[in-house]
């Protein structure tokens, strides 16, 4: 699998997300600018300039008509897909550190920071999709966390219901009309949730953490179907489409990552079987952690960010496509 190297950012990479189709992949960064790219070939299509702090997150709608950014300069953007223009900004207090589309693209929950005696709130608004660039600055609803601060977000199949992931490695299900937490599961991971991506029907998800494991987890109750622990701190893990296969990403602290080689770093994409619970693969590549995975949403490809400011996308070979892991059985997501 010979890799695309995209280098369009200065920075390390925050998180990457193909849209929809899979034709297009997202990418933001601690150098202020989104950038999108073609998936196929790595070209970049455009950027997206307007923040002035570290783009923590990005997420864009099912038509990829609208893209929506978090960032470290307190902002919450709503951008155009085809043209690059900022359609509206929402100010907050804090950093916006993860936003996501519902599930029919007319609302957007994000996540702001806990910081100067502000606590760590979630936010629901509504998305004006008719007129764009008039968008309400009030939130639809709002609620502040109690306890550990929330790191990651998303929406679930139920209405008004959001998936939280939580620094104490904690997840929670909370109805975002009255703040009040529905189900929570205190000890699905023992450090920070550091990545959380729902599989294709939204039955189950899977969440990284520092604790050197990923998890598949019921989204009714949160408890953990499937577990793989690794030797490396995960920020970023994926399920594949269609093969049962789950992509986890890490890698030791990019503090340390001067003091040791390439080897002991770790830095390897690692595959490993989603049933089985065993690793069968690693892609090398990457000059420091890998901080984000995506994986197409027909399976036919993946990309990840790392530490080092490059993206790299690979296509599965033809020998991934055609293996049968589960013998002559078919299996589709």
């Amino acid at each position: 699998m010979r890799p695309i190297l995209l280098q369009g950012h200065e920075r390390s990479l925050t998180q990457i997300k193909f849209n929809k189709e899979g034709d297009l992949l997202f990418s933001c960064s601690k150098d202020h600018i989104i950038n999108v790219w073609f998936s196929h070939n790595g070209e970049r299509l455009g950027t997206y300039d307007g923040h002035n702090g570290t783009v923590w997150t990005v997420d864009v709608d099912a038509k990829s008509e609208l893209l929506v950014s978090g960032s470290a300069d307190n902002q919450l953007r709503l951008w155009s897909v085809a043209t690059g223009k900022c359609l509206f900004v929402w100010e907050f207090p804090t950093a916006v550190k993860r936003v996501a589309f519902g599930e029919d693209d007319t609302k957007i929950v994000c996540i702001t920071e806990q910081r100067m005696g502000h606590q760590c709130a979630i936010r629901v608004f509504d998305i004006n999709r008719e007129e764009p660039t008039r968008q309400s600055k009030e939130p639809l609803h709002m609620f502040n966390i109690i306890g550990s601060k929330a790191t990651v977000c998303a929406f679930t199949y139920t209405p008004n219901v959001i998936l939280t992931g939580h620094e104490s490695g904690k997840v929670s299900l909370f109805d975002v009309r009255s703040g009040e937490e529905i189900e929570n599961n205190e000890r699905a991971h023992s450090d920070v949730v550091t990545d959380l991506q729902l599989c294709k029907d939204q039955t189950y998800f899977i969440t990284s953490s520092k604790d050197k494991s990923a998890r598949i987890l019921d989204i009714r109750n949160l408890m953990p179907i499937k577990t793989y622990t690794t030797e490396t701190p995960l920020n970023s893990a994926a399920i594949a489409p269609n093969r049962p296969y789950v992509l986890l990403g890490g890698g030791q602290d990019a503090m340390s990552v001067t003091t040791t080689s390439l080897r002991q770093g770790k830095f390897e994409t690692r595959f490993w079987h989603r049933v089985f619970e065993e690793e069968v693969g690693r892609v090398k590549g990457h000059f420091g952690p890998i901080n984000t995975i995506a994986v197409h949403p027909a399976g036919t490809c993946y990309a990840s960010g790392g530490e080092d400011g490059f993206i790299r996308v690979h296509h599965f070979d033809e020998s991934y496509l055609r293996a049968k892991p589960y013998g002559d059985l078919e299996i589709m997501d």
